[in-house]
């Protein structure tokens, strides 16, 4: 990399790549009224430099709209930088942010190493699940948004930066302000622009629009024949509460589709893989559960309700119910929760 005027410029097109944002808001689908509503805001908050705060429950698509609002703006030709701050240890978050100095710790590399902020010098830094932050690096954050320098770990060099945050979270943010979890000055400074995205209960209007681009692409991503879906299947799709919204929605599909060997889904394929039906089924005939599927079945509920009980909050969730963070993830995803 060639240094200029203390700015990196990357010269692999494989590092470029890998930092450009893939979906714009045309990638967002659906024609409901909340649909069309929050693509106009996020179009209106492309256009400024504004911090965006995108709120919305687990799966329903935040870092699409982050990746969306990155691309309709005047930064789209930059590096597009996500950090999932519950994803990772809170012990190597502030290197991860700014980076380490040559040899700035025992096992650092010798060469240093940059962080997420000047990766993303010039483009937009989208931050999922800020709520998750420990209140001692939201002060660091918030001195970084201030004075648009920051020092990497092990470093007495103050460094330039450039960068627009976009910040997204499943949790009420003002609540946690009030718990004392959650800075307030943090809080205001990311709260310039809220977008909402509504749940998929709440937009159920979409679901075939939904179902379609979603077939199309699993289709193709899984080498079948275009694939339809019976209009019995759709109803039953309705009827069910999306807890793990569009994230859920695809995952139920790709099932499905694994499932069927028919030109179309029916009725009898999505119920064979839709969780409520499943439990419906075990709660009508127990006795034909294995004991894995007991097990399966009873951690997934208890995975809810630590989740619920928690606002949501993976971390806390994770220690209520006495295992790791790394491990509540696997389970969340071997469990196909979203």
């Amino acid at each position: 990399a060639r240094r200029d005027s203390g700015r990196t410029h990357i010269r692999d097109p494989r590092l470029a790549e890998a930092r450009r944002a893939k979906y714009t808001l045309s990638s967002i689908i659906g024609a409901s009224a909340a649909c069309v509503a929050f693509k106009q805001q996020a179009r209106r908050a492309a256009r400024t430099r504004a911090p965006v705060l995108i709120q919305g429950e687990t799966g329903t698509g935040k870092e699409l709209l982050a990746q969306a609002i990155h691309n309709a703006s005047l930064r789209a030709d930059k590096p597009f930088v996500a950090v999932n701050i519950a994803a990772i240890p809170e012990t190597l978050l502030e290197s991860e942010f700014f980076g380490t100095a040559p040899g700035a710790f025992t096992g650092a590399e010798r060469k240093g190493r940059e962080g997420k902020f000047k990766l993303a010098d010039g483009g937009t830094l989208f931050l999922d699940e800020i709520g998750d932050m420990s209140v001692a690096l939201q002060a660091k954050l918030l001195r970084v948004l201030q004075e648009r320098e920051f020092e990497a770990l092990g470093s007495n060099r103050l460094q330039p930066v450039d960068v627009r945050i976009l910040a997204a979270t499943s949790r009420e943010l003002l609540a946690e302000v009030e718990a004392g979890r959650f800075r307030a000055d943090l809080y205001y400074r990311l709260n310039v622009v809220t977008l909402s995205i509504p749940p998929l209960r709440e937009r159920l209007v979409d679901l075939p629009l939904l179902c379609e681009h979603m077939l199309e692409v699993l289709c193709h991503k899984l080498g079948l024949p275009s694939r339809d879906i019976a209009a019995e299947a759709l109803q039953r799709l309705h009827k069910h509460p999306w807890p793990g919204n569009i994230r859920e929605l695809q995952n139920v599909l790709e099932r499905a589709l694994m499932m069927s060997d028919d030109e179309a889904l029916c009725l009898a394929d999505i119920d064979a893989v839709l969780p409520a039906a499943k439990v419906a089924a075990a709660t009508a005939a127990p006795a034909s559960l294995s004991l894995a599927e007991a097990i399966a079945e009873a951690e997934r509920t208890s995975i809810r309700k630590a989740l619920a009980a928690c606002g949501g909050n993976k971390a806390r969730a994770a220690a209520e119910l006495g295992i790791s963070r790394t491990s509540l993830y696997e389970k969340i995803a071997l469990h196909g929760m979203g």
